[in-house]
């Protein structure tokens, strides 16, 4: 990835960022006033495709966490194949640091989380809601804060966060699938044995790779897994280095097509679909849920705790290195924004509760917005405490100068 290519990411991610904000609190707005009526008519408006026999009907709001939320994951591969490959994950002294802060702030918001809903069974299966970090949102705010840091910390934070969105697939795959149909899977694997082939063949055509991963989505859709998934599988066989029929190098040029649109249109509707909560009924007693508990510390506390913990003893022990001009107090805060994890906290809790009867995933919705607040105006307000001051920086560059 290039400076220009990192500086374009981060310009979209700190613009999604703040439409993902928007689009929560227009949200947060419809669902509380007199239009509440036409937010839930939008989000069940039946929408259904028939070919012959095979039929896709469901409400708006599932085309958009199942269809939408897709290619949200196609683009999440698309970054993480390039990143390995070719990118700043491709070396092993790059991969310890992140690696280990992940697994450890996906391990310790879970711990948290059942904590508070052990002897529940119906509460603790959103024990995942708050593993995963919402990397929009994470570097919006950082974009905002951190005038005065090292490329090397924004790096760490990528890396975190796509660390993360692995974790969360796996878990989305081990997890939450269910009444597995064999005929489906079976398709779904025969399409990606041909995405294999073409992929192997080096074949140029991009709308080739699209068409079979959208028979693979469908088959996915009605294999019991989740369908997101798909787009993540896809990514994996979009070739790196072959070139499109238009001379440009293929994954490179999906990614950057995509994610605009990613940016700028999916999350934010996936966020104003899921994010609007009615406060009408909420009591003192709802803030204090085991469920709003739960995801409140495993996002704040457990993410902080268990990023920054790993990342001090890993670079204490010797395994690795504090990112290259970072200090401390800019690492603490960066694991901190981490507990930011809007899109994909909203994302799992809803499929965690998709059939529960009660309504946890309000509870969710409250113990999401709760954290992802906590720990944007923390972080943030860490990162800019670890900056040199105007008066630190005039006093410096004269003796460098010299």
């Amino acid at each position: 990835m290039t400076k220009a290519d990192f500086r374009l990411m981060i310009q979209h991610d700190a613009l999604g960022g703040l439409l993902l904000v928007a689009a929560a609190t227009l949200a947060m707005i419809v669902a509380n006033t007199g239009l509440n009526v036409f937010y839930q008519g939008f989000l069940n408006v039946p929408v259904e495709i028939r070919l012959g026999d095979f039929e896709i009907a469901k409400p708006l709001l599932l085309w958009v966490n199942d269809g939408l939320m897709a290619i949200f994951f196609f683009l999440v591969g698309l970054e993480v194949k390039r990143e390995i490959i070719e990118g700043h994950l491709s070396s092993p002294e790059q991969i310890i640091l992140p690696a280990v802060g992940a697994i450890s702030g996906i391990a310790f918001p879970a711990l948290c989380y059942v904590w508070f809903n052990w002897g529940n069974p119906e509460s603790i299966v959103g024990w995942a809601v708050p593993s995963a970090t919402d990397i929009a949102f994470a570097l919006g705010v950082f974009s905002l804060f951190a005038k005065q840091v090292p490329l090397s910390l924004k790096l760490f934070l990528l890396s975190v966060a796509i660390f993360d969105d692995i974790g969360a697939i796996v878990i989305i795959a081990l997890f939450y699938s269910q009444d597995l149909s064999t005929l489906s899977l079976t398709i779904a694997i025969v399409g990606l044995v041909i995405l294999f082939i073409l992929n192997r063949m080096e074949v140029r055509y991009q709308a080739a790779y699209i068409l079979v991963g959208v028979i693979v989505w469908a088959a996915v859709l009605k294999s019991g897994v989740h369908a997101t998934l798909a787009g993540f599988a896809l990514a994996l066989f979009i070739p790196l280095k072959v070139k499109n029929e238009d001379g440009n190098p293929m994954l490179l040029n999906l990614e950057h097509s995509v994610q605009p649109w990613v940016a700028f249109a999916i999350l934010p509707l996936f966020a104003f679909a899921n994010a609007g909560i009615n406060l009408a009924g909420i009591t003192f007693d709802d803030l204090l849920h085991p469920v709003t508990l739960g995801v409140i510390a495993g996002l704040f506390i457990g993410k902080q705790v268990g990023i920054f913990g790993a990342c001090w003893l890993a670079i204490k022990l010797g395994f690795a290195q504090l990112p290259k001009g970072a200090n401390w107090l800019q690492l603490y805060g960066v694991s901190v924004l981490c507990g930011i994890g809007f899109t994909m906290s909203l994302f799992i809790g809803s499929l965690a509760f998709e059939n529960s009867t009660t309504t946890y995933f309000n509870q969710v919705k409250l113990g999401v917005l709760i954290s992802s607040l906590l720990a944007a105006v923390w972080g943030g307000w860490m990162i800019k405490l670890s900056q040199p001051s105007t008066k630190e920086i005039r006093y410096e560059t004269p003796s460098t100068a010299r």
